[in-house]
């Protein structure tokens, strides 16, 4: 069962021996801790996937601002520029923009998100499976499946780092969020377990170090914009994954440099906004306007 999963080394070898695809090794093992049918995960499933979808369409259809003015309205110019002028990647592209910042917007005007894995990277997984899913007409099933799929990639990530960006940096949080994001749209589009396990260790690799410096500590300024960012960079994770692109250096060691990183990285680089943007001449000038009093 996927209680014994630590690595994906394993997870590989389970779904091969069993002739399974992760999303049914995960729900598996969801239906037998909990003690209800495999129905009901997949319902439970739904039910965050719908969420998701709300969020999207909330943030789609707000300009209003987070408290802090600092974010709110970024969507909205986004879908006025595409409207005038079709972005040159396409429709799905514009598309993955748009549904990364209406959600990750609607989390800091604290509206109703789903955390994948964290609030602050809540915008990654779902504009990849969202606006894949519309563009390639891919039912709600095998929406569910790649959000199983997923969901199982951050646990396994999990077992070896905490996932938040005060432990290490925010490639814990963004980055694992893009890891999740590039499994679940490979997972989508047919890509064999190899080739989804492939992508969580290219989307990794490329983020590794990214620091968590939020101005004046606040999930919002970079972490709105690079929602978007590291959505399109799980896609690229997800092409060169199908076209059988492997990563040198194997997934679990990939989360092991992610976990050293971690330790190794200051501090101030770890939600404490002591340092990074967080202290550049504007970020104090902002935190300063936002906590006079």
């Amino acid at each position: 069962m996927n209680s014994n999963i630590h690595t994906f080394e394993r997870l590989k070898e389970l779904c091969a021996e069993r002739n399974m695809r992760i999303y049914e090794i995960a729900q598996e093992y969801m239906s037998v801790s909990n003690d209800i049918p495999i129905k009901e995960v997949r319902e439970f499933t739904l039910k965050s996937l719908n969420a998701m979808k709300d969020a999207i369409k909330c943030g789609l259809a707000s300009n209003e601002p987070s408290y802090s003015g600092m974010c709110g309205n970024d969507c909205g110019k986004v879908q006025i520029a595409f409207d005038l002028h079709p972005p040159m990647f396409g429709g799905l592209f514009a598309n993955i923009i748009k549904y990364a910042l209406a959600t990750s917007e609607e989390n800091v005007r604290m509206g109703r998100i789903v955390a994948c894995p964290t609030a602050g990277s809540c915008g990654i997984l779902p504009s990849v499976i969202v606006a894949v899913s519309e563009y390639k007409n891919y039912s709600e099933e095998e929406q569910i499946n790649a959000l199983i799929t997923g969901g199982e990639i951050g646990r396994v990530i999990s077992q070896k780092l905490s996932l938040a960006g005060a432990v290490a940096g925010c490639q814990a949080e963004c980055g694992v969020a893009s890891a999740m994001a590039a499994a679940a749209v490979c997972q989508l589009r047919g890509g064999t377990v190899p080739q989804v396990i492939s992508a969580v260790a290219l989307a990794l690799k490329n983020i590794l170090g990214l620091t968590c410096d939020p101005v004046a500590g606040l999930v919002e300024v970079p972490c709105v914009k690079r929602n978007p960012f590291l959505a399109v960079h799980a896609i690229t994770a997800c092409e060169l994954a199908l076209a059988n692109v492997k990563s040198v250096i194997p997934p679990d060691e990939v989360v092991d440099a992610m976990a050293q990183i971690g330790s190794l990285m200051s501090p101030m680089l770890k939600e404490s906004s002591q340092a990074g943007l967080a202290t550049t001449k504007t970020g104090l000038k902002i935190k300063k306007k936002l906590f006079k009093n």
